[in-house]
């Protein structure tokens, strides 16, 4: 086994979250390892594909607030690096007037001075062709939102990393952690050291942890990520401003339904239904479920006149989800050194840049930039187990 030597960090997951983390390492002078499983690119998590929708509307002002630094961040790294990874297009939201989701939403959109277009029934379908609005629903844009090129960002902050001199390792599957203060990692390939290590696998943070004496409660789910053809071609791409769009609440279901304008597949619409079954992120492809594609056919045969409500390609994705659906961003209880980005719920994407800020700055022992109360594993002391 070949020994591989000594970090100032390590970081282990090369998704979003871990690829942020270690570039903001490296940014700061840090000697940094960046640890993946499978061979970069790959499909098997929850980071690829080519889309992800970029938003400050939220139910909580924590997230808008974290937003607002996190489009900055997106756009220094497009000046960065010569690439695009944003276009906007504006999110509609549509929602039951009396739902108490979509009232939140709106409430934090206005108190945070976020630029919002209200719809009106009278209105909505010259504003949103070839959408039925349902009955008892209101409907918003936020017109800063848009989509991220989830691929091609994933590949730009790789490249930045080792443009910095970091090293990324990827094939190599951990097969131990020896914490202390300096941290042991040892994968299929060689043995590594730092002084501190940040552990962002997603759906793989529970095996990790196991090493460490700690188990988290996180559930991993499978969706299906599903593609609708256009009856007529182009009439929901970018170029006809048909924006991103979140359902909250329809007649088929309680759980949000969202979907993309046409992009990674001419002529298909990302449509897909937030919420999976659950699976072992190890054994997913067993995992068959359909139930959430029934209920996406019938809310697109009611809802999306132009699309023919049978996917035309179905691929998937993993969400790593808390109980309470907000991150997981803390240090591991006994070892101050390892510090741990998990459960991101499918809907971490966006905030990649702000995430791979705050994990540094906590395995720096820096003060976090923003309060991380609401992301604390304390809040599951009831639910938080031991792997020993």
């Amino acid at each position: 086994m070949s020994t591989s030597g000594d970090f100032d960090c390590i970081v282990i997951g090369a998704g979003i979250q871990g690829s942020f983390t270690a570039y903001q390492l490296a940014k700061k002078n840090k000697k940094t390892l960046l640890l993946e499983q499978f061979v970069v690119p790959h499909s098997r998590g929850s980071s690829h594909g080519q889309t992800r929708i970029i938003r400050k509307a939220y139910e909580q002002d924590f997230y808008t607030h974290m937003m607002e630094e996190g489009y900055k961040l997106w756009a220094q790294l497009e000046k960065e690096a010569g690439v695009k990874v944003y276009r906007q297009t504006g999110l509609l939201i549509m929602g039951p007037e009396k739902n108490n989701n979509y009232q939140m939403i709106k409430n934090t959109l206005q108190r945070n001075k976020v630029p919002v277009v209200n719809l009106t029934r009278d209105n909505f379908s010259q504003h949103i062709p070839l959408v039925n609005l349902s009955e008892g629903d209101e409907a918003m844009v936020d017109t800063t939102a848009g989509v991220l090129f989830a691929d091609r960002a994933l590949k730009t902050v790789q490249g930045q990393f080792q443009k910095l001199g970091g090293v990324i390792r990827d094939n190599e599957k951990v097969t131990d952690i020896k914490p202390g203060p300096v941290v042991r990692v040892s994968t299929t390939v060689g043995i590594y050291h730092a002084k501190s290590l940040v552990i962002t696998a997603g759906p793989w943070t529970n095996k990790l942890l196991a090493h460490t004496g700690l188990q988290l409660p996180l559930e991993v789910v499978k969706i299906n990520v599903c593609y609708w053809k256009e009856k007529v071609p182009g009439s929901y791409n970018v170029t006809k401003r048909f924006p991103c769009f979140i359902q909250i609440e329809c007649l088929e279901s309680k759980e949000h339904i969202y979907g993309l304008p046409s992009n990674e597949y001419p002529g298909l619409v990302k449509i897909c239904y937030h919420m999976g079954s659950k699976t072992d992120p190890d054994q997913r492809d067993l995992q068959k479920d359909r139930s959430d594609i029934d209920i996406l056919q019938r809310y697109i045969a009611r809802c999306l006149p132009g699309l023919v409500p049978e996917p035309a390609v179905v691929e998937s994705c993993l969400y790593t989800l808390t109980p309470d659906h907000h991150f997981v961003l803390d240090y591991h209880p006994a070892y101050s050194n390892i510090v741990i980005g998990a459960g991101f719920s499918g809907h971490g994407f966006k905030f990649g840049p702000i995430i791979g800020k705050l994990l540094c700055e906590l395995s720096l022992g820096e003060v976090p930039s923003y309060d991380l109360s609401p992301f604390r594993m304390r809040r599951f002391e009831a639910k938080i187990g031991s792997a020993l």
